[in-house]
């Protein structure tokens, strides 16, 4: 059994993340110490510290594991000494474990925490034509994810279209999933949204460093579902706007909460208790 654990979160504009405490205090329950360190690159002291070498400074710290956050998920994957192969697939990790010997391995558990929280707030959603903004790190796994739910098309907008048509080519390739993807650019995201069952934002817009919302609220009716992965704040510009007009809205908790629920068990070799993982998560207020 794992004796303790030094952790930490490598991202953008991360300072009060929620992260830590979560994994702290499942660390407590499971009698680990637990230290969570975030490791923000806009701090003074770090805004000239490359990836590689916020990685590499880490490994000869001591550090178990690192989970990595916007902008650095698809990034940090040619550091890496080994990637799991769904990560791979997916070209985004967001949790890297590292062994005594300082060797490094690469996985991705916001796949599997955007469709576990999916399926808590949203069951029962219309899925014929989900509208993914975003297709970069998170909005990799999330357009992974929706094709694992069952979305039967998917459209991806992003402000790079040739990233967008890559996640789309690729969602194409895995044999498993029955879901057509296909990419546009933003001149033509208001169009699709109007039109679509479900729209999901995967940019970091709404957060405190990027507010505003990623679509114009005004293009969709209240029978359209509406899903954000961002969590700080919980209630953004674009969830508060879709509420008012009725739409159902899922906040980005519920992938914030099962992604860490499956880092902390590669971390630690535990299983993560859900409840109380939410219950710390909600701790904060929204």
């Amino acid at each position: 059994m794992t004796s303790s654990l030094l952790l930490g979160l490598i991202g953008d504009g991360i300072s009060a993340s929620r992260t830590p405490r979560m994994h702290e205090n499942e660390g407590a329950a499971h009698s680990i110490p637990t230290i969570y360190r975030t490791i923000d690159v806009t701090e003074p002291k770090r805004a000239d510290a490359s990836l590689e070498e916020l990685l590499t400074a880490a490994i000869r710290l001591g550090f178990d594991g690192l989970n990595i956050t916007h902008p650095f998920k698809q990034q940090v994957i040619g550091l890496l000494d080994e990637v799991d192969p769904v990560a791979a697939r997916i070209g985004s990790v967001n949790t890297v474990v590292i062994d005594e010997t300082g060797a490094t391995k690469g996985f991705n558990t916001d796949v599997t925490g955007f469709a576990a929280g999916f399926r808590a707030g949203l069951d029962g959603a219309a899925t014929e034509a989900v509208v993914q903004i975003g297709a970069g790190g998170a909005g990799r796994a999330v357009g992974f994810a929706l094709a694992e739910l069952g979305v039967g098309g998917l459209i991806i907008a992003d402000t790079d279209v040739d990233r967008a048509a890559g996640l789309a080519a690729d969602i194409g390739r895995v044999d498993s999933v029955g879901t057509r993807a296909r990419a546009i650019g933003l001149d033509e995201l208001e169009e699709a949204a109007a039109s679509a069952n479900g729209i999901v934002n995967a940019t970091p817009v709404g957060m405190k460093a990027y507010p505003g919302t990623p679509v114009d609220t005004t293009v969709f009716g209240a029978d359209t579902w509406i899903a954000d992965v961002v969590y700080f704040p919980l209630e953004t510009q674009f969830l508060a706007e879709a509420r008012a007009k009725g739409c159902r809205t899922l906040d980005g908790s519920g992938m914030a909460v099962n992604q860490a629920i499956d880092a902390f068990e590669l971390f630690s070799g535990q299983k993560a208790d859900p409840q109380r993982m939410r219950e710390t998560f909600l701790s904060f207020g929204a």
